[in-house]
């Protein structure tokens, strides 16, 4: 058990490529995840809400979040190739990314799956502060990997604008 962790705490270095595609890959899937209960409540609840007025067209937020978890899989990668100089940082970084993701595909489940704006608002405000936690986190890693988060954290920002104003309408 404890060479597999050596393992996996030099892999980013002995094969930072491959470990990059891999922590790339594996956020998009996991994040992709969240998709299941976006796509129900487009086809069977969204369409009859009121739209605010700034929200974007229903086309652009596939292209935001593969980008999103694009950026969030580099920032892992960057975090998790520190594992052997700042192995309890980088345990602390990793976890908190672990418990904020569960949250950002429980919005979706929450606001797309069980159609509850008010409730996908508590959570969003939730994840928000999770995003925050991490990026600290991170930064106590590797500056870099705490950067790639800010488009995420501006785009859950305006994601959390858009939850209220949805409240708000419906």
């Amino acid at each position: 058990m404890v060479a597999l962790g050596n393992a996996i705490r030099r892999f980013p270095t002995d094969r930072p490529v491959i470990a990059l595609f891999v922590a790339v890959l594996a956020v998009e899937i996991v994040g992709a995840t969240g998709a299941v209960f976006t796509a129900q409540g487009l086809a069977e609840w969204h369409g009859v809400l009121t739209r605010p007025g700034i929200a974007p067209p229903k086309w652009v937020f596939g292209p935001v979040w593969t980008t999103l978890f694009a950026l969030m899989g580099s920032a892992v990668w960057l975090v998790w190739r520190q594992a052997t100089a700042k192995p309890a940082a980088v345990r602390l970084a990793l976890g908190l990314f672990a418990i904020h993701f569960v949250f950002n595909l429980a919005w979706s489940a929450t606001f797309f799956g069980l159609q509850a704006i008010g409730l996908g608002l508590i959570g969003i405000l939730v994840l928000w502060g999770l995003i925050l936690v991490t990026i600290w986190a991170f930064d106590r890693v590797d500056r870099r990997a705490a950067l790639l988060l800010g488009p995420y954290l501006l785009w859950v920002s305006f994601a959390t604008v858009l939850n209220y104003q949805f409240w708000v309408l419906n």
